[in-house]
């Protein structure tokens, strides 16, 4: 039976959906879902910055909000982490994910123009890697870039696996499936396959596999 992916997002969908359905998932999209987990894994993707309230801070630089999201997103994220069921972070997703156990956000990257898109084209730029994504693609390679935030304080039972320079590209948790990345791997693969990255597949695979176990 294929594994039934929740996506949680509020727009832009289409790269999430074919990418869980191209490696054997069935994606489930919704935007403000409930806290219905009733689903093998957990897919959060980009967007907004999250109110810095949520991580104990008062707004330096954070911008674009969309409060609702954030508790809505918040609350399924901890429902999720509370089962155990493999979750999946991309870009805000992973910064998501961050705060839902308890940590903290750069709110303005010093150099945020190297992570940025620029005229709707996103950067690129290598990383270092250990971990699953070392396993995926060694411990050097290139991936896209759209961001101005990144991780500060990082969640309970976290662990850092890829940074660039001194941004976090990646995170695992120490004890369960929960997977975090920086980077937005649904842009770097299929139809948007990039030959200056690697091929952001091989994330999804590795999600959906995770899914299986559950």
């Amino acid at each position: 039976m294929k594994p039934r992916i929740l996506i949680s997002a509020n727009q832009k969908s289409e790269n999430y959906i074919n990418a869980i359905e191209a490696c054997g998932g069935t994606a489930f999209f919704k935007y403000l879902p409930n806290l219905s987990t009733d689903y093998d894994g957990l897919l959060l993707c980009g967007g907004n910055d999250i109110f810095p309230l949520h991580y104990g801070q008062e707004l330096n630089g954070a911008l674009d909000f969309d409060k609702e999201r954030d508790i809505a997103e918040l609350e399924l994220t901890k429902a999720f982490i509370d089962t155990g069921k493999p979750i999946l972070g991309i870009c805000r997703g992973m910064q998501l994910l961050n705060v839902a156990l308890g940590g903290t956000l750069i709110q303005d990257l010093p150099l945020s123009h190297l992570h940025r898109s620029h005229n709707g084209i996103d950067s690129v730029h290598s990383l270092r890697a250990s971990g699953i994504l070392s396993q995926l693609y060694g411990t050097e390679f290139n991936v896209n870039s759209a961001h101005h935030q990144a991780l500060n304080a990082i969640g309970r039972g976290l662990i850092i696996t890829a940074t660039s320079g001194d941004v976090i590209e990646a995170v695992e948790h120490k004890a369960k499936p929960y997977l975090g990345v920086q980077f937005h791997p649904e842009r770097m693969c299929l139809k948007n396959r990039r030959l200056d990255t690697v091929d952001g597949i091989e994330i999804f695979k590795y999600f959906i596999e995770l899914c299986k176990q559950g």
